[in-house]
């Protein structure tokens, strides 16, 4: 099937470029007004504003860009600021190698900027282009429609309002109703997703609506951008061939772009581990020995792995390539060509003996030893053969030998000829046969010196009897991409252990159901499913129709586990809370793909084993 790795934090370990920070250049002092004030209201307007200093030297009072991607939970009330005053400020974030984007998260201590850029590079920043504007007014500043007007639109509204005045997200979805990819692995995917290089451009400040008139301190002092968090969610761009990735050997040290050992938990790494024969840092070619057909990414839309397939070089070759001639010439059957033909064989799959040797027909084709050198006499071998580099015919070992000369290795004269030298052997002048060595002619009967009737194979290079296999793909299996739901995690399942085991977990509810959706609500996950068989319930009742199950490991990990395929029928068997009417699933939840036998067992136990 067509692979997917895990969808990960890239920023995590990787630190951003910006133009400016505060305190870069010396101590600057500054000042904001309280959280709490600006979230809860406490008091009319902002309340009493605090000041503070910062300065890039003193770890106390830094505010670096790493801090934006530092772990947010160990870490949740570290920032990055700029400079005071800037207006224009931008925000890089450089990868090592090509990755696939999902969504991007930004969370600010200031308010969000009144207009701003997000763009992407796919060159390792020769060239940009957008991914989203943001804008109080999208046509004022932008001269494009706002997208909650006019569905599809670059530009957006959504995210640029002053409130709330810290805390405020921006969040861009590169996955949405408007962006509907069937293929992740398509060109026009490929287009959307990959990127070398993100980067956001701060346009304009904006201050917070409560700051209004009686400031004591100067203006000049909240005049400043500044970012909590910045969450860049996507994976390695591994072209259907891959579910895991690994530490490039180029990345780190000699590039600098991940930070020091010791800060590498949870890094999405950019070489993919390679399956389906495939190689390359992102699995963009065959694997040396599998060219055979072309290479295909693997089909996100159906799950067909497109797997390379293996040249036939008899094992006396080490590597192929793909030569489209060959490929169109074999009815687009086959189109590997071997290289480099190995234990004194040729031919484009390494299917006949070098010049020089013929094939041992009591070995195997595949035999290092297949091919033996040809033992031919040198003074009895003809030089002048129908190839003049072929010492013996390839198929039979048999030598090619000059006039009146005889024998597999032309080592000896034919009967009734004699004197075997540089020119042959010269024909006896008797009636019958004579010494070989002398021409002396033997007494007793007559002796009829026959022509030489038989001639010599026809030496053209014959096909390999070996038939070709034929090669099916497996169009009936489906594939699911994870990449049409981003959140894809591996999960630790449930199994189906003993009776007793699963009579101890007391399940609330058993059904059989189809997952149609998942929906990522914020602050937790729902899972619409069509339910067509219940094997148990309890205080919920539930119905033959569609409803909802809520997965509890949705906030803390940031995915459903156990993992729940929409278009899949599972067996679910789980928690309930009678409150709220809610179907529960956990990681305690038993869910599996459903098979008959599998709803037949759960029967059987809920019937008769848990009394």
């Amino acid at each position: 099937r067509a692979c997917n790795p895990p969808v990960g934090n890239l920023a995590t370990g990787r630190t951003p470029v910006t133009t400016s920070t505060c305190g870069q250049n010396s101590t600057e002092l500054y000042c904001f007004y309280p959280e709490q004030n600006l979230l809860h209201h406490v008091s009319p307007g902002c309340g009493q504003p605090r000041c503070t200093k910062c300065n890039t030297n003193q770890p106390d009072n830094s505010h670096l860009p790493a801090d934006m991607t530092d772990d947010f939970f160990a870490n949740p009330i570290s920032w990055w600021q700029s400079a005071q005053g800037v207006h224009r400020e931008e925000i890089r974030l450089d990868f090592e190698t090509e990755f696939y984007l999902t969504h991007v998260i930004a969370v600010f201590k200031s308010p969000r900027p009144a207009a701003m850029v997000l763009e992407r590079s796919q060159d390792y920043g020769q060239t940009w282009r957008p991914y989203k504007y943001f804008s109080v007014n999208c046509t004022a500043t932008f001269g494009l429609q706002d997208d909650l007007t006019e569905e599809g639109s670059m530009c957006t509204s959504r995210y640029s309002d002053a409130v709330p005045c810290t805390r405020g997200e921006v969040i861009y979805r590169a996955l949405s109703p408007a962006n509907k990819i069937e293929d992740p692995y398509s060109p026009e995917a490929q287009d959307l997703l990959k990127l070398t290089n993100l980067r956001l451009l701060l346009l304009k400040r904006q201050e917070c609506p409560c700051h209004g008139s009686g400031l004591v301190e100067k203006p000049q002092r909240f005049a400043h951008y500044a970012i909590y968090d910045l969450i860049i969610r996507g994976s390695c761009f591994c072209n259907g061939h891959a579910e895991e990735c690994e530490l490039a050997n180029r990345t780190g040290a000699l590039l600098g772009f991940l930070r020091e050992p010791g800060s590498c938990v949870g890094i999405v790494h950019g070489k993919c581990v390679c399956r389906h024969n495939t190689a390359g840092d992102h699995c963009e070619k065959c694997a040396p020995l599998y060219n055979d057909q072309p290479w295909k990414p693997g089909d996100g839309k159906t799950g067909a792995p497109n797997e390379c397939r293996r040249c036939r070089c008899h094992n006396h070759a080490e590597s192929c390539h793909f030569d489209l001639g060959v490929w169109l010439a074999s009815g687009k059957r086959s189109g590997g060509v071997c290289d480099n033909c190995q234990h004194n064989t040729e031919g484009q799959r390494c299917q006949r003996c070098k010049p020089g040797f013929y094939r041992d027909r009591g070995k195997p084709m595949s035999s290092p030893e297949v091919c033996k050198p040809c033992a031919c006499q040198p003074m009895g071998s003809a030089n002048a053969t129908f190839s003049s580099s072929w010492r013996c015919h390839p198929r039979t070992g048999f030598c090619f030998c000059k006039p009146g000369v005889a024998g597999p290795n032309c080592d000896r004269c034919l009967v009734g000829y004699w004197g075997f030298g540089e020119n042959g052997c010269r024909p006896c002048d008797c009636a019958r046969d004579c010494d070989q060595h002398t021409g002396t002619c033997f007494k007793g009967e007559p002796f009829f010196n026959i022509p030489i009737g038989g001639r010599i194979p026809d030496l053209v290079q014959t096909p390999s009897n070996e038939s070709e296999e034929e090669w099916r793909w497996n169009d009936h299996e489906q594939g699911f991409s994870a990449l049409r739901h981003p959140e894809k995690c591996v999960c630790k399942e449930k199994v189906l252990g003993s009776v007793s085991d699963f009579c101890q977990m007391k399940y609330a509810y058993v059904i059989k159901a189809r997952i149609l959706s998942a929906h990522d609500k914020g602050t937790h996950a729902e899972v619409v499913v069509k339910v067509k068989k219940v094997l148990k319930s309890g205080k919920v009742k539930i119905a033959r129709s569609n409803r909802s199950i809520y997965p509890e490991s949705w906030t803390n990990r940031g995915c459903t586990c156990p993992i729940l395929n929409p278009g899949t029928d599972y067996l679910i068997a789980g928690q309930e809370d009678s409150r709220t009417g809610k179907l529960l699933v956990n990681m305690n939840s038993l869910v599996k793909p459903w098979k008959a036998y599998l709803g037949k067992q759960v029967s059987d136990i809920l019937r008769t084993g848990c009394k």
